[in-house]
């Protein structure tokens, strides 16, 4: 076979006038690829949704030939003679993207990809931290090659079998994969010189484990989350009503008192006591101007820090947390059920920190209570195993700082708040034990009213630790003045030096180099893209050098805490795959990982699903402290 493009239709039009273009069968096809050592693969399909699109053109291929196949023209049965090919596990698999494909792939040729090499997430490994760096194939080619690939071209491919593919759309398929090869080749080469292999290796495994999870999806039962977008619209209704009542009992506010006549024509629920728009941002914000001036906006954040200043501030908070419910997990979620009833999100595997994010919608975002996560729903006789990680932050702050403290209480299983609690207020914490403090008898968690006070304030640093938490955000947090929560960590940083210690050798890091890596193995590297230098010391640079030196404190404990959840997901997806095991992976969020199976079965994969998270911990924390919690329900809980 001479070098170019090769296309399998059926649909022989095409080759009337244009010889370029190679006729060529599926067996040839896969007769010559099947002694490569890598191809290239790539898809272009009908739109996002596998479960009711089409895939319309399958492009493989290597560095001298590529296959640009007509799905359109070609029945289920023809790609079948694929399946060797995609399935072979020598075979390195080269894509940008993958996860996408990956689902059209096995949906309609029945393989899942394996030993795949994915050129969109290795460039993120390779340039973390560089937002604005682009990482489209198109950007990758123009700055591997010097090309600029059109991908106009892919808005233009029609769905209609009887009109054969253009040679611009057949062309624009065959560069696809014809320059995978070459950025494959480079991106090895970059990854080998910054020691990024092992991560490389893990965010490629994971990848298959994110498209399953997306493939599998998630059944919903529309009729009680229906019920529940009910409830939430009339609770919102009834806390606009309570806010206007709220507001209209204070005398200096009696303008906002609603004139009744220009409500005639609306019904009883729909008439208003104030003139206010709750809805509006920015009758709010000058509302509230009059309480606090100096308020920004009144966005959750920015507002909570004066929500204890006035009882309408903090009921409007209270409204606008419904509010949202009400909307974002309200009427506009059905948009977000896919074909077949299931809903699927879309992660994006790589964050900064190489946490992971989901969208459209976002399952992370989803309220942890219940309510909700029980409208999830598995088949009749299946059941829900969920396994997370208890206190995954704590035992990587624990295990970086090698902190005794910390570890003496996560070996001896005690509430390590109260430890910390303990030691940071002294005699204050000790005078405020009340009888049967489960404290004071067994170093547990108790019900003391003051305790739980003291308690929540260093839970507060210690969750905080691992997201760069500061004075500032501190003290809006646990709602006390700037000097209270400096004083607060300076006594915190005092009772555990050695993670004063841990913390500021990372900041230091980061504000040296410009750079910062999670835990071994992976070492994933973030870069900070306004580092320079001459920056460590120029004084003009403090407000940088800050944001540099949090991020450098983070990156390594969120970072190591993904790499560990991340590989507990391959882990999984191994055993169930190597032992056929009746099990799917159906979400992550954060630390848990949730899997269905038949509920006959469900007692054994708790045991092992358990060992999987567990062997994955300790790749990354050694000491063996940080253990999973594994539980069986039948609906999706927290």
């Amino acid at each position: 076979m001479k070098n170019g493009i090769y296309l399998i239709t059926k649909n022989q039009e095409l080759f009337n006038d244009q010889s370029d273009i190679i006729p060529c069968s599926i067996t040839d096809c896969v007769n010559y690829l099947s002694n490569s050592n890598y191809i290239a693969v790539d898809t272009e399909t009908e739109g996002f949704d596998f479960s009711c699109k089409r895939l319309l053109m399958l492009q493989i291929g290597d560095n001298d030939k590529q296959f640009v196949i007509d799905c359109r023209s070609l029945t289920r049965e023809d790609l079948k003679y694929l399946q060797t090919l995609l399935s072979n596990e020598s075979i390195v698999k080269i894509l940008h993207n993958a996860k996408f494909d990956y689902k059209f792939i096995k949906h309609y040729l029945g393989v899942e990809l394996n030993n795949i090499h994915d050129t969109f997430l290795c460039e993120k490994i390779l340039h973390c931290g560089k937002e604005d760096y682009g990482f489209g194939l198109a950007k990758l080619v123009k700055r591997y090659l010097n090309i600029d690939l059109d991908k106009s071209v892919r808005n233009r491919f029609t769905t209609t079998e009887s009109n054969p593919f253009t040679v611009d759309q057949i062309v624009y398929g065959a560069n696809d994969i014809k320059h995978l090869h070459y950025i494959y080749t480079k991106q090895l080469e970059e990854i080998q010189v910054l020691k990024l292999k092992n991560v490389l290796s893990l965010e490629n495994q994971a990848v298959v484990v994110f498209a399953e999870i997306e493939y599998n999806g998630l059944d919903i039962d529309r009729e009680a989350w229906g019920k529940l977008n009910l409830k939430n619209k009339l609770e919102t209704k009834q806390n606009e009503k309570d806010l206007d009542k709220l507001l209209l009992s204070f005398p200096e506010y009696s303008r906002y008192k609603a004139f009744k006549q220009y409500d005639l024509f609306l019904s009883e629920d729909e008439i208003k006591d104030s003139s206010l728009n709750w809805s509006s941002p920015s009758q709010v914000l000058k509302l509230f101007r009059t309480i606090v001036p100096e308020i920004e906006n009144v966005n959750g954040k920015k507002l909570a820090i004066h929500k204890n200043k006035h009882p309408l501030i903090s009921s409007y908070i209270k409204y606008k947390e419904k509010s949202k419910l009400s909307t974002a997990f309200g009427d506009n979620f059905n948009n977000f059920i896919s074909c077949d009833n299931k809903v699927r999100t879309d992660f994006t595997q790589i964050l900064d920190t190489g946490r992971v994010s989901s969208s459209n919608p976002n399952m992370q975002q989803i309220p942890a209570i219940n309510e909700y996560r029980n409208c999830f729903i598995c088949p009749d006789d299946w059941v829900f195993v969920s396994s997370d990680y208890s206190s995954q932050e704590l035992n990587v702050i624990a295990y970086g700082s090698q902190d005794p403290v910390f570890l003496s209480a996560l070996r001896n299983n005690e509430d390590l708040h109260s430890v910390c609690a303990e030691l940071v207020f002294g005699e204050v914490w000790h005078n405020a034990a009340e009888d049967n403090c489960a404290f004071k008898l067994h170093n547990q968690k108790c019900e003391c009213k003051e305790h739980k006070k003291l308690r929540t304030h260093v839970k507060t640093i210690n969750f905080g630790l691992a997201y760069g938490m500061g004075p500032k955000k501190l003290s809006e947090t646990i709602n006390s003045d700037l000097k209270e929560a400096k004083d607060l960590i300076n006594k915190y940083f005092k009772a555990f030096p050695q993670i004063k210690i841990f913390l500021d050798r990372l900041g230091d890091t980061g504000k040296r180099t410009g750079m910062i890596r999670t835990f071994p193995p992976f070492a994933r590297l973030r870069w900070f893209e306004t580092w320079t230098p001459k920056m460590y010391n120029d004084e003009s640079k403090f407000m940088e050098l800050g944001s540099i030196e949090r991020a450098s404190k983070n990156t390594p404990i969120q970072g190591s805490s993904a790499d560990m959840t991340k590989l507990a997901l391959v882990y999984i997806h191994k055993k169930i795959k190597s032992e056929s095991l009746p099990v799917k992976i159906v979400m992550t969020v954060h630390d848990q990982i949730d899997t269905i199976c038949p509920e006959s079965f469900a007692e054994e994969w708790k045991v092992l699903m358990t060992e999987e998270m567990n062997r994955a911990a300790k790749v990354i924390i050694p000491n063996g402290l940080l253990k999973s919690e594994t539980s069986i329900t039948k609906k999706w809980s927290k």
